[in-house]
């Protein structure tokens, strides 16, 4: 039987560092039971601080990719003073979802299908009501900011950069 969600502890440690450091982000692994360093949401839910991300095994991959993508879409000046709350607006948001989904298929054992299951899973709302719909059919938006900002190419796929 399927898990709830995909947890840091199930996937390669070194997939998710050779993710982050194509970006130039650091992950830290933070022990069992100790307060995750720069989470906004508590509990499992990752931290990000400047261009470190924090978890711990019980993290879900989603929520690693979601604050490593806050900080991929970010401006420079806001990524400098980042300390656990990432700010930016709706679109800034969107396009964080929208690219999470992207880098999810650069993860080996998770992929874009089993990412989309583990954010609906979690809660994410989008208006579609479900994030498969929202990513195929309402998130043109998002993509096209992710293309302005140079963080995708016109065919989706990643540039591995950080916002300027």
């Amino acid at each position: 039987m399927e898990r709830t969600v995909l947890s840091v502890a199930d996937v390669r440690r070194e997939d998710l560092v050779s993710l982050l450091d194509r970006y130039g982000l650091d992950l830290v692994v933070q022990d069992g039971g100790s307060e995750i360093t720069g989470s906004f949401w508590g509990d499992s839910e990752a931290g990000i601080v400047g261009t470190t991300v924090y978890v711990r095994n019980d993290t879900p991959v989603h929520s690693l990719l979601h604050e490593s993508c806050h900080v991929i879409c970010m401006p420079g000046e806001r990524r400098e003073q980042l300390h656990r709350d990432a700010g930016g607006d709706d679109l800034e948001e969107a396009a964080v979802c929208y690219l999470q989904v992207v880098l999810a298929d650069h993860i080996d054992g998770v992929g874009r299908e089993r990412l989309m299951r583990d954010m609906d899973a979690w809660g994410y709302s989008f208006r579609l009501g479900n994030t498969r719909d929202w990513y195929e059919r309402d998130a043109e938006d998002a993509r096209q900011f992710l293309i302005n900002q140079k963080l995708l190419t016109e065919s989706s796929e990643p540039t591995f950069t950080l916002s300027s």
